[in-house]
């Protein structure tokens, strides 16, 4: 056997086996104990690669799994969505970041323990940690572009790999892992990881400090709005707000402190009002299209949020509406084109019941309007979602003929792939827009047309979001996560 020919010796780290576990407690404690010493293990002997001499073995470190083997159908509670597994059978999945993930590991599991009365095995799997993702949480460590090194990477360490990071899971039905198993969550640790680092690189925040209510925007006015509402929460001991996180992750617990503006903006801005266990609420301006939409959703889907909503303005479509009228999306035509080949057009985007009342109380209690005469300044109907922006300048007769013909009520650029991918994601998802133009009617939307009543609304309008995220989070999961988001073929985990 010539030198070419040799195989490489594969070095991994040594005493990492699977156990049982029937406490959700230990179950996490052990994830979080085999990802710690794999990362180490990657991140040591990365160090000792990139200064010293070439390496002549591979390093191979693996994520921890959660598996279950049942051989009896579970006797859950049928008004639940989660916490239990289809049928007999074996179900994994892979974990990575058990230590953010903790509260939502150890509420699944728990769950999954419960409902099956069967203990869960917690121990290395068969997927490698691909070395960026294992040193990503180290702010000292950089890993070098291909060619920057004496040798190709890839030799000496796992990298990742987009044929095995996607949405398989969520996307395919009878989904089943390389070993013949089903999943137990919608991501991989791989997917999950790769969104992270996304996160942080669109967003200029840490993951960590994402809560479990999003709101989406597309307009400046509502960041500058909800740093004023953060800080004077923070002043309000009674708010239940503990800091604020602005881009960059400067984290602030005192109103009075100032914050130092990037330089440079990220692509999405993103701001942070925390309160415990996640209990907070995020906002991401996303900018204005659709695309933008599905990349923000794509990658704040891996937290698993309780809820987002989209929260900006759009063009109302009736004569009857006003600059600065509310509208809250009971359903969506879809022309926004970024998930056809995901989540195609004819699938029915529903609405949630637990999101729309939470809108309509939180609108109510804002502009003390109650019952018939909220249709002052709101109507409910259908929002179109398109993907170009300057739609007036084309033919309008087919557009607007579509338009009729859905009885749409507003159009905007996000709403309805937000709304889509929180359905394709398991999230709950609602939109209630702002009202800025009409261009149908004339009324377009030009520089100074904006009147102190449409500014008092768009700072309502935050408001508004804000309230009704408030209500979200005092309603238990099992009502507000609906069977209406889950499949013939779910997984387990929420």
């Amino acid at each position: 056997m010539n030198q070419s020919e040799q195989i490489t010796p594969v070095i991994s780290p040594e005493g990492q086996s699977a156990e049982m576990f029937s406490d959700p407690g230990e179950a996490v404690a052990r994830l979080e104990q085999l990802y710690a010493e794999s990362t180490r293990f990657l991140a040591r002997n990365f160090n000792q690669a990139v200064t010293g001499d070439l390496p002549t073995v591979r390093y191979r470190a693996f994520y921890p799994e959660v598996r279950l083997t049942t051989t009896s159908h579970a006797k859950n509670d049928s008004r639940l969505s989660f916490g239990h597994v289809a049928g007999p059978g074996t179900y994994s999945i892979t974990i990575t970041r058990p230590d953010l993930f903790r509260s939502y590991l150890k509420q699944q599991i728990g769950l999954l323990i419960l409902n099956h009365d069967q203990p869960v095995m917690i121990g290395p799997s068969a997927t490698p940690i691909p070395v960026h993702f294992a040193v990503a949480n180290d702010a000292d460590v950089a890993v070098p572009q291909d060619g920057a090194l004496p040798y190709p990477l890839r030799d000496v360490f796992d990298v990742p790999d987009l044929a095995t990071t996607n949405d398989a899971i969520v996307d395919d039905f009878g989904y089943l892992n390389e070993d013949g198993s089903g999943p137990l969550a919608p991501f991989s640790a791989q997917r999950v990881d790769y969104s992270l680092a996304r996160l942080s690189h669109y967003t200029a925040t840490s993951p960590e400090h994402f809560q479990n209510h999003v709101l989406f925007t597309n307009y400046q006015f509502y960041v500058e709005e909800f740093e004023a509402y953060a800080r004077k929460a923070l002043g309000d001991p009674q708010s239940g707000y503990s800091s604020f996180v602005s881009t960059g992750n400067i984290e602030i617990t005192d109103p009075a402190t100032e914050i130092e503006r990037p330089v440079k903006m990220p692509q999405m801005p993103t701001y942070h009002l925390k309160a415990e266990n996640g209990a907070g609420i995020t906002l991401v301006n996303i900018g204005v299209g659709p695309s933008n939409a599905k990349t923000a959703t794509d990658h704040i889907a891996v937290l698993r949020p309780h809820a987002w909503l989209m929260v900006g303005h759009c063009a109302g479509l009736r004569n009857s509406q006003s600059l600065g009228d509310f509208v809250l999306a009971h359903a969506y035509l879809r022309e926004d084109h970024v998930l056809d080949d995901d989540l195609p057009v004819w699938v029915p985007i529903p609405p949630l019941a637990e999101i729309q009342i939470a809108l309509e109380k939180a609108v109510a209690e804002v502009t003390r309007l109650e019952g018939f005469d909220l249709k002052r300044i709101m109507r409910t109907g259908t929002v179109a979602t398109i993907d170009n922006r300057n739609w007036e300048l084309r033919d309008q007769s087919g557009p607007v003929q579509r338009l009729s013909q859905s009885r749409a009520i507003a159009l905007d650029m996000e709403s309805a792939t937000i709304a889509a991918n929180g359905f394709r994601f398991r999230v709950p998802y609602g939109t209630l827009l702002c009202v800025s133009d009409k261009p149908l009617h004339g009324e377009l939307k030009l520089p100074g047309m904006a009147s102190e009543f449409y500014k008092g609304q768009v700072a309502n309008h935050l408001l508004i979001g804000i309230r009704a995220m408030e209500h979200l989070r005092t309603m238990p999961l099992e009502r507000l996560h609906s069977r209406k988001l889950r499949s013939f073929d779910e997984t387990a985990f929420l």
